[in-house]
């Protein structure tokens, strides 16, 4: 039975660069994965696509021979895909058992409401894959508490509307270092708890009216609650935080594509939500790195990202190059440390072999000279008449 991620998200939080990364380092503990590229309007894709919508239907025929713009454009390739289903099949026949990504578009409606995608994952479903839908958002969100309540409502609304193993992931997450300090540590927003908490500075970021990223010092404003205007969507506010901790289904993950342990740490976990982690198509835990994804040889909480790339990166980042630097020395000097005394060993044999050859010559000289010498002084003579 294969294995499949499918990888949605808004445009921007990076879906083809996480397919990209975590097909390499699918590579790296030697799991076989494919890409398969859903997004007809991906043209510059980072990856080599196994199967590609784009040799079904492209984005710019749509628009010019249905008259649509871009987001209906997309719509209507699904629709597409959906009734050429058959093609993907075919497709997906040739990759075997690989685990498989699957790059979808980025219009949210895709995945909140427009059923094609959804019947789409349903149908791969029933030809036997195992499917987790991995829901991509760019941290940037933490930025505002508005930004992360629509999100929140976003990710909520995916979960219901694929109805499947479901996995919400920050994106970016080594870039929160460049926006505004938060208001709270990293794992308020990743477990998605007490959400009231955060009632008050959504009510101020409403009432500033001040657009962008809420700065450092708007953090630390000191007012009294009666003297804070109060936001006239206050009710709802409060009415989205209790809709959002009443399902009790959203958290998140956290990513940064370029970490190795970052993203060994969110496959572990997509591997506990697709059931790979009881055993794959060529039997789990077959190679060093394998046991290490099961065994809880790397974990990194909100605790650990927050250290990482908040409180501590620069001095982190300067161990990880000292730490790269010493195991680069350490593999160039090795192999001289290791080789044995006498390196030129294998030519050898047939240096020996040579000389061997040369005395078997001498001695067969040896012997004709003698018996040369036997005839002239005392040897038989046969006389030819």
């Amino acid at each position: 039975m294969p294995f499949a991620q499918l990888v949605i998200g808004p445009p921007g939080s990076g879906k083809s660069t996480y397919c990209d990364g975590m097909q390499q380092f699918m590579g790296a503990i030697e799991r076989k994965c494919s890409v398969v590229n859903l997004d007809p309007a991906n043209d510059h894709c980072s990856y080599e696509p196994a199967v590609d919508v784009r040799d079904l239907v492209t984005i710019d025929e749509i628009m010019e021979q249905e008259s649509l713009g871009p987001n209906g454009g997309i719509l209507y390739a699904l629709e597409e895909l959906e009734h050429n289903f058959d093609w993907l099949e075919e497709g997906l026949k040739e990759l075997g058992d690989d685990y498989i990504l699957f790059d979808c578009p980025g219009q949210v409606e895709l995945f909140t409401s427009h059923a094609s995608l959804r019947n789409i994952f349903f149908r791969l479903q029933k030809l036997g894959y195992r499917l987790v839908v991995v829901h991509l958002t760019d941290s940037i969100i933490l930025s505002r508490p508005s930004l992360y309540v629509s999100s929140l409502l976003l990710a909520l609304r995916s979960m219901l509307q694929m109805d499947l193993p479901h996995l919400n992931v920050l994106t970016k997450i080594d870039n929160l270092q460049n926006y505004p300090n938060l208001p709270f540590n990293l794992d308020f927003y990743t477990e998605v708890q007490d959400l009231h908490y955060l009632l008050p500075h959504l009510n101020r970021e409403q009432t500033s009216g001040i657009p962008g990223p809420t700065s450092v010092g708007a953090h630390n404003v000191d007012m009294d609650d009666g003297d804070e205007p109060t936001s006239k969507f206050s009710a709802l506010n409060k009415a989205i935080v209790e809709l959002v901790e009443d399902f009790a289904l959203v958290g998140f993950e956290t990513l940064a594509v370029e970490d190795k342990k970052s993203m060994m740490t969110l496959l572990r976990a997509i591997d506990r939500a697709g059931g790979y982690a009881l055993g794959g198509i060529e039997g789990a835990n077959e190679t060093v790195w394998s046991m290490a994804m099961q065994q809880d040889a790397v974990t990194m909480d909100a605790r650990d990202v927050q250290e990482r790339w908040l409180e501590r990166r620069d001095e982190l980042d300067e161990e990880e190059r000292k730490a790269w630097e010493n195991e680069t020395k350490e593999m160039r000097d090795r192999p001289e440390a290791e080789l044995p005394p006498a390196p030129v060993a294998p030519p050898e044999p047939k240096a020996k072999k040579a000389d061997e050859e040369d005395d078997e010559m001498d001695d067969l000289e040896e012997m004709r000279q003698f018996m040369e010498k036997q005839k002239k002084d005392g040897g038989i003579n046969i006389v030819k008449k």
